[in-house]
């Protein structure tokens, strides 16, 4: 069975790891350290700190934020289910936004509906690496927090895409865009909100990220160009092959070059009729919204339509640079016969 997911782990990686083993030193130490400096650098913001998961770095963010109890954060209902979590968890009310159609992100239209007095954040989600225009939706004025969990590894022109947000998180996780197998990173745009964050962030070492996970990732982000190369010709492969078929693409911005973290298509038959004829050709498809607001059932459909239609029927293609040619040539194939 062709996998939709699978960490491209090379043996650069298993050294960088099996070093820090060897070394005896797992825990937050100085490859945590050295990775937030490069990542630092790399992105262009002024203070990071590394932390155990994504959803700690999303609480400590809105934490910094210093937000009264029950004023309202607006999230994108194709958001993960842990937002409205951390959300809850420090007494503030989830406001969820739909997306535009055949969109995987909310625009500043969607949000700017929503915005009100008692508006205090904004926290934008790069669904399945989409980039949304974060620089509009700051314009509407709450705080904006962005999650390139996703997109890292986008770039616009010859640089790395550069977010928006006042704070910004970087997901380390399994199947985020940059993986240590665990952890995230959470920036901060200027000198004033890092001085904020670096409030916050005096936390013990069992919030921090781990020299193991750090380890991983640094090998990952050394071999990133390398990779995204990879990804972009699989993805240019099974574009072509998508020509044959009903169903469509996302839409995506021209001015930022996607990374392909995924290879999404909105389907227009059932998501059952699919995975029965994907599963026939030994090739496994997924529904990516399933762990979402929407996927979940945390909005109603009538709420945000659009995010719960694509939530029933958007289907993931395997893709990830460890893919053989005859794969790639099995998996484009299978997509341009789609039912």
């Amino acid at each position: 069975m062709i996998e939709v997911y699978s960490p491209t782990i090379r043996r650069k990686e298993m050294d960088a790891v099996l070093t820090v083993l060897v070394e005896e030193k797992i825990g937050p130490g100085t490859r945590s350290e050295s990775l937030v400096q490069n990542v630092k650098e790399q992105v262009g913001f002024d203070y990071c700190i590394g932390l155990r998961s994504p959803a700690l770095a999303l609480y400590f963010a809105l934490k910094a934020l210093d937000i009264e109890d029950g004023r309202e954060v607006i999230i994108s209902a194709l958001s993960p289910v842990y937002y409205v979590r951390v959300i809850k968890a420090l007494r503030l009310k989830p406001v969820f936004c739909d997306t535009p159609p055949s969109c995987a992100v909310i625009d500043k239209d969607r949000v700017h509906a929503l915005v009100s007095s008692e508006t205090r954040a904004i926290v934008v989600h790069h669904t399945l690496g989409f980039v949304p225009d974060a620089v509009s939706i700051a314009e509407l004025g709450p705080p904006v927090i962005e999650d390139c969990s996703q997109s890292f590894g986008a770039f616009s022109g010859d640089k790395l895409s550069p977010p928006a947000g006042i704070f910004t998180i970087v997901g380390l996780e399994e199947r985020d865009a940059l993986t240590g197998g665990g952890g995230a990173l959470l920036f901060a745009m200027n000198r004033r909100n890092g001085t904020v964050l670096r409030n916050v962030g005096k936390l013990p070492g069992e919030y921090a990220l781990l020299d193991m996970n750090a380890a991983m990732a640094a090998a990952q982000l050394r071999e990133m160009r390398r990779n995204l190369a990879k990804v972009k010709e699989i993805a240019q492969a099974y574009a072509q092959a998508s020509l044959r078929t009903r169903h469509k693409r996302f839409i995506s911005r021209d001015d930022v070059e996607y990374n392909n973290y995924a290879f999404p298509l909105i389907l227009e038959t059932g998501m059952k009729d699919v995975t029965a004829y994907a599963k026939k050709k030994d090739i496994a498809v997924e529904n990516p919204f399933v762990d979402t607001v929407a996927g979940s059932g945390l909005v109603a459909g009538d709420q945000c339509p659009e995010s719960y239609s694509l939530s029933m029927r958007t289907a993931l293609f395997p893709i990830y640079p460890r893919l053989m040619s005859a794969e790639i040539e099995k998996v484009a194939k299978l997509i341009g016969t789609l039912p």
